[in-house]
């Protein structure tokens, strides 16, 4: 039996959504390792819609469900039906959407709160003994869900190689490890079936994030 695994989305683009490049990474080694993907996203307004040429806020409102859906190629279903009792897995993958629509980490760091149905996908997954894969800025959601938890978002030191390492001090004062680790490498918290690559919060080659995220996805499932 193939493992199935849940690929919850944010939207569709890196300043607003999902990032395209990590949502495609995920699916595409998932089907390489014959694994079937189900992917999901919460039926909400966006937080706000961002014009991707001029990187600014536009007038317009879009929801998370319908922009995810260009990913999924439409086939999608309302992160609301989601039942752990028959999948394997989970995955988010990164983009501002992670830090604007499942939680408020982009308005308020450490101090955000995640959405009720984020969080409560989280909890049943981690709870069933089930692996949990999450890149770029998803690991941000685990630390504040599951205090003493081990990830990795890359490293801790800002640098043009790592823009946002910032985050990985947040994520330290909310008592979680954090590991320092290259863009082709992933941290595996065993105790709570976490896996976790930096993706795209490194300044790095596109193969090279594509490489980390099929590293996550091998491990999501050799613990499924």
């Amino acid at each position: 039996m193939a493992k199935r695994v849940a690929v919850v989305l944010a939207g569709c683009g890196v300043f607003d959504g999902s990032e395209i490049h990590e949502a495609s990474a995920v699916l595409v080694h998932l089907s390489r390792e014959g694994a079937q993907a189900e992917v999901y996203a919460p039926n909400i307004p966006q937080m706000h819609v961002v014009d991707h040429v001029k990187g600014q806020p536009t007038p317009e409102q879009r929801n998370v469900l319908v922009e995810s859906a260009r990913i999924a190629r439409g086939n999608i279903k309302d992160l609301a039906t989601l039942d752990v009792k028959g999948l394997d897995a989970l995955i988010i993958p990164g983009g501002f959407g992670v830090a604007k629509n499942l939680s408020t980490w982009a308005t308020q760091g450490k101090n955000c709160s995640i959405s009720k149905e984020v969080e409560g996908v989280l909890r049943a997954f981690h709870a069933a003994r089930k692996p949990i894969g999450l890149c770029c800025i998803s690991p941000v959601l685990a630390a504040k869900i599951f205090p003493g938890c081990e990830v990795t978002v890359g490293h801790d030191t800002e640098c043009e190689q790592w823009p946002y390492a910032k985050t990985a001090e947040a994520m330290k004062e909310l008592g979680c490890r954090h590991v320092n680790s290259q863009v082709t490498e992933v941290h595996v918290d065993a105790r709570n079936r976490l896996v976790t690559t930096s993706a795209f919060m490194c300044n790095a080659p596109l193969h090279d994030i594509h490489d980390g995220i099929g590293k996550m996805v091998q491990e999501v499932l050799r613990l499924a």
